[in-house]
């Protein structure tokens, strides 16, 4: 019984065998799954897999690598979309500091549009951030995205960052990193979040856990994540997985 809450199983890298994927995923134990659709392209492909599967759902929102490229239109489009029933979160918005493709200026105005949005409509959100920390935090705390609250997404930042986010009424997910060995920072902040804020993910066809990384990642490996979670947490991975399943249940709503 796993729930991978972070998934981008309509990517290109999925053409050639997606069906297969899928199937490989509920084998593995995945009863869920939230597919991310975060720009004009991924949020129809998002939408087609979240109608066409009973166990997968959605999340769309506007990544802040493609800000620049949001007009009005977009936000509205986001919004129309909210009412969907499988749609259970506004995301995968935030900062991106390491890919220079949107100002950071441009970054910061669409994900404060965004917070707005899932406030006025009482939807969680899921972060992105990528060497931002300092300014994701105040920009959350700004907007006061505590009211609806949300999911910080494959998190990377420090035990002091986390924590700020679980002040707000965040989840902290944790993806492929935690089974690297070198991955020190993640298994600490892992091994301190409170077990009911706890969520796992896979970001497939990224982050892909050991002993596959290198390769594609796909949702099947959510369960790699699930025992190197359990082993850090000195839990059993059963207890682990319905821990995490019942998290995600809960927090999106579902």
């Amino acid at each position: 019984m796993l729930f991978d809450t972070h998934t981008h199983m309509d990517a290109p890298q999925f053409d050639e065998d997606r069906e297969a994927a899928i199937q490989r995923a509920l084998e593995a134990g995945v009863t869920r799954m939230i597919n991310i659709g975060f720009n004009r392209e991924t949020i129809p492909t998002t939408m087609k897999l979240a109608e066409t599967y009973d166990f997968i759902y959605a999340a769309v929102g506007w990544h802040p690598v493609d800000a620049i490229t949001m007009e009005d239109q977009d936000l509205d489009w986001i919004a129309s979309l909210c009412s969907h029933e499988k749609v259970v979160a506004i995301g995968e918005i935030g900062l991106d500091y390491h890919w220079d493709t949107s100002p950071k200026e441009v970054q910061h105005r669409v994900l404060r549009r965004q917070i707005g949005l899932a406030r006025e409509l009482n939807m969680p959100i899921v972060i992105h951030n990528r060497d931002a920390h300092e300014d994701i935090v105040n920009i959350l705390r700004e907007e006061k995205a505590s009211e609806v609250g949300g999911v910080m997404h494959s998190f990377s930042g420090s035990w002091e960052t986390a924590k700020m986010c679980l002040d707000m009424g965040f989840h902290i997910s944790f993806g492929g990193p935690i089974t690297f060995k070198n991955a020190k920072q993640p298994k600490e902040v892992l091994a301190k979040v409170p077990l009911d804020r706890l969520l796992i993910e896979t970001d497939a066809p990224y982050l892909t856990p050991h002993p596959f990384r290198g390769k594609r990642n796909e949702t099947a490996y959510v369960k790699l994540v699930a025992e190197a979670a359990a082993e850090i947490r000195g839990l059993s991975y059963e207890e682990l997985a319905q821990i995490t399943t019942k998290n995600a249940l809960e927090r999106f709503g579902i």
